[in-house]
């Protein structure tokens, strides 16, 4: 029999009705919002891709794009690194070291001069291992070079078109997002298409995250130069003319200081295209950014969506109404967000991590508040999915938060995460059999676990065990 959620005696934050989706609410601002997330996949500094945006659709404006057009840009300027979680494992798997780091200084390298790839490779290949061992990886690197780095873009063009489709936009968005790596003389990634025979938004799209990434590293003057010095090989020239032309402007540049820049880059969709959001629009933005958390490691892979299960059946033993349960289930899909900016190095590792990893690790939930936070139909939950680590006895993080101050929702998510963790594979350890997974768990009760919460377990445990995803 379940038990009413009344009966709990939490604190009255606990029990606030879970905000609705605004009648109003724009598709772009949860998407912008969350594209922070994206940043973290690929280690860039925060806003990137709302800077990218930015300066994306003012070069479209440039060219007199039309307004559909120019909708299908916006969404694929903001969405283009939504599979870059998916290669992160396997990059870590062939250069060894911080995939993030790996990312971020790819990112400023012209993979069209042997001499820059070389450097990079020798750079970046074993940091801090044996001789012999990062001999070995160089060899493999240098031998299947070509092969493995379009197998990487490959992956993460595919993933992210799939995800873009959906969450509902068209192939326009789609295509775009799978062709940003081409370039413009047909030495791109990966069907090394060349010239117009490469979507426009993707040409776009190319040019609009090269200048940010340079434009961190040495503000306007090194942009320019990165744009005038790769014209005609990797960027169309009638798009950098065009870029050229605005960079003269210093509004344009000032457009990307950080602070004020999420409602600056809304104002830039098309207010006639502009999308308004349901409850199950949000329902599957959760879901599509659940699928780029778990795709950043094989072994984390369903994870996000397993928690949201058995968080939901849970609640449902625990007799919370279906409006709070649909609630939930969006903060346990979106848990994890945070893991998008820690290294593959760590979450991968076979094996204990040391005081600095761990340290790492624990971030993750900071972030995850932190993201969610931005998000207006996910700011009452923010907290919730951020406290996931948390414990009744106050040894959790990251606040060390003690009892009741520890929602109900938040300890539903917690027990539907232990159990998870210790009954999928693992980098160092197989998926651990039901009957010993919740032993071990009872050894936590009351001190990890929240009691009342794992009973409810243990009520729906056979069943989930043999429903999951």
């Amino acid at each position: 029999m379940s038990v009413a959620a009344d009966q709990f005696a939490l604190p009255h934050e606990a029990l606030a009705e879970p905000a609705a989706a605004d009648p109003m609410l724009l598709q772009a601002e949860v998407i912008t919002a969350l594209s922070h997330a994206l940043d973290l996949t690929e280690g860039q500094p925060p806003g990137h891709c709302l800077r990218t945006c930015w300066i994306g659709m003012h070069v479209g404006q440039m060219l007199g794009l039309a307004p559909a057009t120019l909708s299908d840009l916006f969404y694929s300027l903001l969405l283009k690194d939504t599979g870059c979680s998916s290669n992160a494992a396997r990059l870590w798997e062939l250069y060894g070291g911080d995939e993030l780091r790996t990312k971020q200084d790819f990112k400023l390298v012209d993979s069209q001069s042997l001499l820059q790839l070389a450097g990079f490779v020798l750079r970046h290949a074993g940091p801090g291992e044996a001789v012999r061992k990062r001999i070995k990886r160089l060899i493999n690197l240098y031998r299947n070079g070509e092969a493995l780095a379009t197998e990487l873009v490959h992956t993460r063009c595919e993933r992210g078109a799939d995800i873009v489709r959906r969450l509902g936009f068209g192939a326009a968005v789609s295509e775009a997002i799978f062709c940003l790596d081409e370039h413009w003389n047909g030495h791109g990634r990966p069907r090394g298409l060349s010239g117009e025979a490469i979507p426009l938004a993707s040409r776009i799209a190319l040019l609009a995250q090269v200048v940010d990434v340079f434009y961190a590293v040495g503000r306007e003057a090194a942009a320019i130069a990165q744009v005038r010095r790769r014209s005609g090989s990797w960027f169309d020239p009638r798009i950098c003319e065009a870029f050229l032309e605005l960079a003269a402007d210093p509004v344009f540049w000032s457009g990307l200081r950080e602070e004020g820049i999420e409602q600056r880059v809304m104002q830039l969709e098309p207010d006639a295209l502009a999308i308004v959001v349901d409850e199950e629009r949000v329902d599957s933005i959760a879901e599509a950014f659940a699928g780029i958390i778990d795709a950043k490691s094989a072994f984390t892979y369903g994870h996000s969506q397993r928690v949201a299960q058995y968080a939901d059946a849970v609640a449902l033993e625990l007799g919370l109404g279906e409006k709070r349960r649909r609630w939930l289930y969006r903060a346990a899909l979106l848990h994890d967000l945070g893991k998008l900016g820690v290294s593959n190095a760590i979450l991968d590792k076979p094996g204990a991590l040391d005081a600095k990893e761990w340290e790492a690790v624990k971030r993750h939930a900071s972030y995850t508040e932190e993201i969610l936070l931005r998000v207006r139909i996910f700011r009452d939950l923010a907290p919730v999915a951020g406290a996931h680590h948390e414990r009744p006895d106050g040894a959790g993080y990251p606040k060390r938060l003690v009892g009741d101050a520890i929602s109900l929702e938040t300890r539903i998510i917690t027990v539907a995460d232990i159990f998870d963790a210790i009954t999928a594979a693992r980098p160092y350890r197989g998926p651990m059999p039901l009957e010993q997974a919740l032993a071990l768990m009872e050894r936590d009760r009351g001190a990890a676990i929240d009691s009342r919460c794992l009973d409810a377990l243990k009520k729906t445990a056979p069943w989930l065990a043999r429903s999951a995803p």
